[in-house]
């Protein structure tokens, strides 16, 4: 590699310093840029410091990764999965047993009568069904609304009575 002195940006600042020109980026190197600098060749150069990162630095996390490590050594690691996994987890779980379900179900043909039977069984839930709103809406009409339906069937009831008499 070749080393060559050339004039600084601020030559007022400094005087000539030296530079390795040459990066080598052989085929067993890594891809970054070795250092403008020499080990030994410029004192004056201030040397790149490696920044403390705040969190490791701190007391809290030092114990908890102290305690991590002797929990891994003692074979007592936490087995707790993040919540993210176990909501995927058992999604997964129950879509397989849904599949599962669907699976048997067109497996067992059913009978006539079974079909039948089913049938009546959705019929009644939907009248259940209408008679709820029915009921929903007479709750929710207004009180004068249901005074006058009283007093016309108290009225046709009258007026049946007159009609048998």
């Amino acid at each position: 590699m070749a080393t060559m002195c050339r004039m600084p940006v601020f030559p007022h600042l400094l005087q000539d310093r030296c530079v390795d020109t040459g990066l080598s980026l052989s085929l067993g190197r890594s891809v970054m840029a070795e250092p403008d600098y020499l080990e030994g060749d410029c004192e004056e150069l201030i040397k790149p410091k490696k920044l403390l990162n705040p969190v490791k630095s701190s007391r809290n996390h030092q114990d908890l990764h102290r305690e991590l490590m002797m929990n891994q050594k003692r074979g007592l690691a936490p087995q707790n999965k993040p919540e993210l996994q176990k909501v995927l987890e058992k999604r997964k779980r129950e879509q397989v047993l849904k599949a599962q379900r669907e699976e048997q179900e067109a497996h067992t043909k059913r009978s006539d009568l079974e079909i039948e039977l089913m049938k009546r069984q959705q019929k009644l839930e939907q009248l259940e069904l209408d008679q709820q709103k029915d009921e929903e809406e007479q709750e929710n009409t207004p009180e004068f609304v249901k005074m006058k339906s009283n007093l016309r069937r108290t009225k046709q009831e009258v007026n049946g009575e007159e009609l048998t008499t």
